[in-house]
């Protein structure tokens, strides 16, 4: 026999239609976990058997999932690994840096400081549109054949200043979005309060632009991990070429395998923390709160 709804401390004791509705909200989401999960394994399954079953597949099971060759690769790319990790840092800091200045100039008001706007968009625009791989090779195989006295021809640091170049263009871009993003009534708030133009930039518009761009940051930190690997066509070991060592000694492609294993491994905490930072702004947002 069914007793009587169960009432709360406050007194409140929900009604039987409410507690029907909620018995079948249940029921529907353990409806639709079944019906996922199976969908989910027959998809895999499916998948599993038109490649098992492919001709070719004796061929490139040898050539890109042999478990020997993994287990010796394995040790030599995650050593190479943390160049990429260090080159993720460092060249991170200076572009978030740059990146942030380049904003901050195109955003300059006045007729003064339009050259120092124009040559902010001549930057921007030129490495937006300059693929990555010309800029490396550049700056890798073109710096070095000037013979400038005092600059390095390490192609590691090469690399480096490529990659600073070339994504302090695309985060300029995002930060610059932000900024914009800004209600003007918060600079002439600011304004009215007695700050100057440069205080009410950095205590009132930046902090509001850069809470709202950090989920696309943390994007192009992503894509900037997946890009330090182009560093090793310098001949750079990292883990991208510490793989091709390993693949040009045994004729096998597993190295290449496992180096791109490594990178998703690092790739996907950080995908799943720009996803969540972005629906928790957007649920504040709905609900009315500061972003």
């Amino acid at each position: 026999m069914t007793g009587p709804p169960e009432q709360d401390d406050d007194g409140y004791r929900p009604s039987a239609r409410r507690l029907a509705h909620q018995a079948y909200r249940r029921r529907r989401a353990r409806r639709s976990a079944l019906v996922a999960t199976a969908s989910t394994v027959v998809t895999a399954a499916a998948l599993y058997l038109l490649v098992v079953n492919s001709p070719g597949w004796e061929v490139t099971r040898k050539a890109f999932f042999n478990a020997d060759y993994a287990r010796q690769a394995l040790p030599e790319v995650l050593k190479g690994l943390r160049l990429n990790l260090e080159l993720m840092l460092g060249c991170g800091a200076l572009i978030l840096v740059f990146g942030l200045l380049l904003a901050v100039l195109r955003t300059l008001r006045g007729p003064v400081f339009l050259p120092v706007r124009l040559l902010a968009t001549v930057y921007v625009d030129f490495f937006l549109g300059l693929p990555m791989i010309i800029c490396l090779l550049v700056m890798i195989t073109g710096v070095p054949a000037l013979r400038l006295s005092g600059v390095t021809t390490d192609p590691l640091l090469l690399g480096g200043a490529a990659l600073v170049l070339t994504y302090s263009a695309y985060v300029s871009e995002v930060f610059r979005s932000g900024i914009e993003s800004v209600h003007p009534s918060q600079r002439a708030a600011a304004r009215s309060l007695g700050l100057t133009n440069a205080q009410a930039m950095r205590y009132v518009v930046l902090p509001q632009a850069v809470r709202r761009v950090v989920p696309p940051l943390i994007n192009n930190l992503v894509s900037l991990q997946k890009d330090t690997g182009l560093v090793s066509i310098g001949g750079a070991i990292d883990a991208v070429y510490a793989a091709k060592i390993i693949a040009a000694r045994s004729f096998n492609f597993t190295p290449y395998l496992v180096a791109g294993l490594v990178f998703i491994a690092l790739t996907i905490p950080l995908t799943r923390v720009a996803d969540w930072l972005t629906t928790r702004m957007n649920r504040r947002q709905l609900q009315g709160g500061a972003v």
